[in-house]
């Protein structure tokens, strides 16, 4: 009993928060200039070219990863779904990008990202295709490239496991917002301090939900991995995320 109850519990967190038809960041359909949304695209593409030889590698070579790969965009998919109110009218939500990171590294999640991004913004009006390339870099591209730094980082320096999985998720959802808000500056400076002013009010308008949010996603996503570590051993050794003796 005890062995499953941090998957029940995580489970139970993931149930909590239903996905439903949002006006919520990402960056919303035809809300970019177009040099933005075609600029944002080509610096996404060679992420996922990469990210899509790097999963290909890793499932012909063990092909019992598919369904911890699967569950790594579904994951992705429940917790960026997610809509939770902000101030002045926004919303800001989790981004699901860490576990899969950690699992199989951060170019392969440029491709799971892409394509719950693709579906969200198909099946659930969250998002834009038009935005698409956008939200690609922003939580797929920089949230992953941060999350999988501050693993290996707090690894290196002796951090816990569960501590690395910890600050790579929160991290990673953050630097997210970060990168959003460097988007929207660039897309629509403000009059009066131009980048500047707009990126602080941006941020300072994710900041209220998005700090308890990362915190949030933080704690859950090592529930989830402790529950992955219990029940798929053999593939996180052979991912060289656990060690033989663990």
């Amino acid at each position: 009993m005890r062995k499953h109850l941090p998957l029940t519990l995580g489970l139970l967190l993931m149930f909590l928060y239903i996905p439903k038809p949002a006006y919520a960041m990402h960056i919303m359909e035809g809300f970019l200039p177009p040099v933005w949304c075609l600029s944002w695209g080509a610096l996404a593409i060679p992420f996922v070219v990469v990210g899509f030889f790097s999963i290909r590698n890793k499932v012909r070579d063990n092909p019992r990863l598919v369904l911890l790969l699967a569950m790594a965009g579904a994951y992705t998919f429940v917790l960026s779904a997610l809509k939770l109110p902000s101030v002045t009218g926004s919303c800001s939500h989790p981004t699901g990008v860490g576990l899969g990171t950690i699992l199989f590294g951060p170019t392969a999640m440029a491709v799971i990202g892409l394509i719950v991004l693709l579906f969200q913004a198909l099946l659930l009006a969250h998002g834009g295709l038009t935005t698409l390339g956008a939200n690609t870099f922003s939580m797929a591209v920089v949230g992953p490239l941060v999350a999988y730094a501050t693993y290996k980082l707090v690894k290196r320096v002796g951090g816990s496991q569960g501590l690395s999985v910890f600050l790579a998720a929160a991290l990673g959802n953050l630097l997210t917002y970060v990168m959003t808000s460097v988007q929207l500056a660039l897309a629509f400076p403000a009059d009066i301090g131009g980048f500047t002013a707009s990126f602080i009010k941006f941020m300072s308008i994710f900041a209220v939900t998005q700090i308890p949010l990362a915190i949030s996603e933080g704690i859950l996503t090592v529930l989830i991995f402790n529950a992955i570590a219990a029940n798929a051993k053999d593939e996180l050794q052979y991912l060289n995320i656990l060690s033989k003796e663990a």
